[in-house]
């Protein structure tokens, strides 16, 4: 029961801190947000049982401090520089926007963000591909000055999300690359306008929450396990593989749906190139997730559990319904929108 009320605790002082830094209008605000939100989270990370958790987390408390310097340190420069408008120079807005990409994970800082997730638990890892990057994406976003530093940044990010997920056995690893490669997406939308990114941030948590409930509850970490283990049924591995597919932005499912507008508004902005670039390489995410689907359908276990408890049934309808949204969610939003 302690041990409930103290994560409610830090689950709680951790939403403040993001809340803090997105609705703050000084730089000092964001600062003390983006700190409250860090130390609430590395509690909610320690595991007695766990060392590798531990060990985790004192990499993710050293590289989240060295963001925050490098941001604090950018703020005072700007700050002394306050006549001569140093907020708008190149320098300095690069600065705080490496710094805000360090802490979220994006290339080229990301070494961090696998280490992590590989040996946290689904849960933890769902708050850090969700949540621990909303307040530094939207603040990244009110800082934005090159134009040509943040299309790099973005597709260096969806190669690297691309490339090194190609060869991973863990599904927490491929889950984090897949995640800078999102990231990579959501800040080329940045360009474009605020709204786009927003919209792809909440299908893209939402698509996250699904797959992570899926994995958690049949406790799932490795590729292999996926053939051997005797949680999934085969109707259950169909409707997880649809859902990885969504994610991955495969029409026509409801991931495609903030692909299809990031596309169509980067060719509206004659970016023709760059967001070609990047739907190339978004491929290559497409081939391991079915990667992962195959390994599921086709080398299936000799025991399938057809019948099951209703706690499991339970379980079954709540995913199947998660599925559903995640599956026929494009068609089900471009109905509403052709309607009104």
């Amino acid at each position: 029961m302690s041990s409930n009320l103290n994560k409610l605790l830090f689950l709680s002082s951790m939403m403040m801190g993001t809340i803090m830094s997105i609705s703050s209008n000084t730089w000092f605000g964001v600062w003390m947000g983006l700190e409250i939100n860090l130390l609430s989270f590395i509690p909610l990370m320690m595991n007695d049982k766990n060392m590798m958790i531990n060990e985790s987390s004192i990499k993710y408390f050293i590289v989240q401090a060295i963001a925050s310097t490098m941001l604090m340190f950018t703020i005072l420069v700007i700050l002394m520089k306050s006549s001569l408008k140093g907020e708008s120079e190149i320098i300095p807005s690069m600065m705080i926007s490496s710094s805000l990409l360090m802490k979220m994970g994006a290339t080229p800082f990301h070494m961090w963000f696998p280490e992590v997730m590989k040996a946290s638990s689904w849960y933890n890892c769902l708050i850090l591909m969700t949540w621990q990057k909303m307040a530094p994406i939207m603040t990244l976003s009110y800082c934005l000055q090159n134009k040509m530093f943040t299309l790099t940044i973005a597709i260096i990010s969806v190669m690297i999300g691309a490339i090194s997920g190609l060869n991973q056995t863990s599904l927490r690893l491929m889950m984090s690359y897949s995640s800078i490669s999102h990231i990579g997406w959501m800040i080329s939308s940045m360009t474009i306008s605020e709204t786009l990114w927003e919209t792809y941030f909440i299908v893209y948590s939402i698509l996250s929450t699904i797959m992570i409930s899926f994995f958690n509850q049949a406790q799932l970490f490795f590729i292999n396990q996926m053939f051997t283990s005797n949680n999934f049924s085969t109707e259950m591995k169909f409707i997880m593989i649809t859902s990885l597919l969504s994610l991955g932005g495969l029409p026509p499912f409801l991931g495609f749906l903030p692909k299809w507008m990031v596309i169509q508004s980067m060719i509206e902005n004659s970016m023709t190139t760059t967001i070609t670039i990047m739907v190339i390489l978004t491929t290559i995410n497409l081939y391991y997730y079915l990667r992962v689907s195959f390994s599921a359908l086709i080398l299936t276990s000799n025991k399938i559990n057809w019948t099951s408890s209703n706690n499991t049934k339970t379980q079954k309808t709540m995913m199947t319904m998660l599925a559903t949204m995640s599956s026929l969610g494009l068609i089900l939003t471009t109905s509403l929108i052709s309607i009104l």
